[in-house]
């Protein structure tokens, strides 16, 4: 199964992240990376690993980066990631004893958030269709984020991802406002009954930012792992109130509107794990 199955890594100014995930993935025979014209050492880290096929290309929406990186890869299997997660060595292990004659056309996997380099018990991060078929995938846009919509059976694997950014604070506030804006837009423009229950709590501006505060130190036990997991807290509850602010600037402007589009001109490739911490 690893002999068909090509990571795709989408960059922009990952340098304190790339080199652990490159690290986990030397028993690919190709790695594909699509980079937003990182400034920093994202290329040359990229370019230490002879795997790397790197290609370049402006950001313009989530969607469109990923399936133009599908769009290079020539295995059948594709293990889409984000420059700061970390294969476990049993994730590995696990890949490798999967059968090329199953049935199912792609695998979720579940994460261990990391604060710092340390695991938390649990966070609102969920499991993400990572593995899937290339042939029987595509990606689409689905507000501030995207989705990956595969064709037939999924299944769940077993062993994690390490979610583990090392970026900066600065780095995290600048994208979570970005992709507030983007939020916000979904929220308005998306009927009220194909909302989910989260997203309609979250419209109300008021109740968000306490309820996933108590998720996250409480029903997810991040009490218990130290200031780590107050971290993490804080950091969600922060993003929701960016986005009840948001919200609320928005109903000021009565209707008037977002124009999301040079929102995400300025804000190209933060990660998935960036939009979820």
């Amino acid at each position: 199964m690893l002999n068909q199955t090509t990571p795709l890594i989408l960059t922009y100014n990952e340098a304190p992240n790339l080199e652990r995930t490159l690290r986990q993935l030397t028993w690919a025979k190709q790695i594909i990376i699509i980079d937003s014209f990182s400034t920093d050492s994202t290329l040359e880290i990229a370019a230490s690993y002879p795997q790397v096929k790197l290609f370049k290309r402006k950001f313009d929406s989530h969607a469109t980066q990923w399936n133009y990186g599908l769009a290079q890869v020539q295995s059948e299997w594709v293990l889409s990631l984000d420059a700061d997660y970390v294969l476990s060595e049993e994730l590995i292990a696990e890949l490798a004893a999967l059968s090329e004659d199953s049935p199912i056309n792609g695998y979720f996997i579940q994460f261990k958030y990391c604060v710092f380099g340390k695991p938390l018990r649990g966070t609102i991060l969920p499991p993400r269709q990572t593995l899937f078929r290339k042939d029987r995938s595509i990606y689409l846009d689905d507000g501030h984020t995207q989705l990956v919509q595969v064709e037939g059976k999924s299944s769940t694997l077993v062993h994690s991802i390490y979610h583990d950014d090392r970026k900066p604070l600065s780095r995290w506030l600048w994208a979570q406002d970005r992709y507030m804006v983007i939020e916000v837009k979904k929220l308005l423009d998306t009927p009220e009954d194909k909302l989910s229950w989260g997203d309609r709590i979250r419209k109300q501006k008021v109740l968000a930012p306490f309820i996933i505060l108590f998720y996250c130190l409480i029903l997810k036990g991040g009490i218990l792992d130290g200031w780590h997991g107050w971290y993490y807290a804080f950091q969600r509850l922060l993003a929701e109130v960016l986005l009840s602010i948001r919200l609320i600037e928005a109903a000021q402007q009565k209707g008037a509107g977002f124009k999301t589009e040079s929102v995400v001109q300025e804000a190209p490739e933060c990660t998935q794990a960036e939009l979820n911490r």
